[in-house]
């Protein structure tokens, strides 16, 4: 039986989860077995976490509640990675 997993993180990136953003998201997604699904908040539909026209249609911005579920033998650490990821505003310079 394979691993669920939940996890939810707000966006504190400037422009969101667009662009070079999103391509980060899609590669560490990609980087595991697990789906991956992500929504913005408690509505709408879950988009696949690994496809990269799926993620910008969602247009995610700073501040947004995005909440993440996996499936499959390496659900958490896929969770968990992402989480962290968005935490650390994608690993991008902060300009100001």
């Amino acid at each position: 039986m394979s691993a669920h997993a939940l996890g939810q993180v707000v966006v504190t990136h400037k422009i969101g989860l667009h662009a070079r953003p999103a391509v980060k998201f899609i590669r560490l997604a990609k980087s595991f077995e697990a789906t991956v699904r992500v929504r913005a908040g408690d509505e709408g539909d879950w988009a696949d976490g690994k496809s990269i026209v799926k993620i910008l249609s969602l247009k995610v911005r700073e501040g947004a509640d995005l909440r993440l579920q996996a499936e499959g033998d390496d659900a958490e650490a896929a969770i968990q990675a992402l989480i962290d990821l968005v935490r650390r505003d994608f690993d991008e310079p902060v300009h100001g």
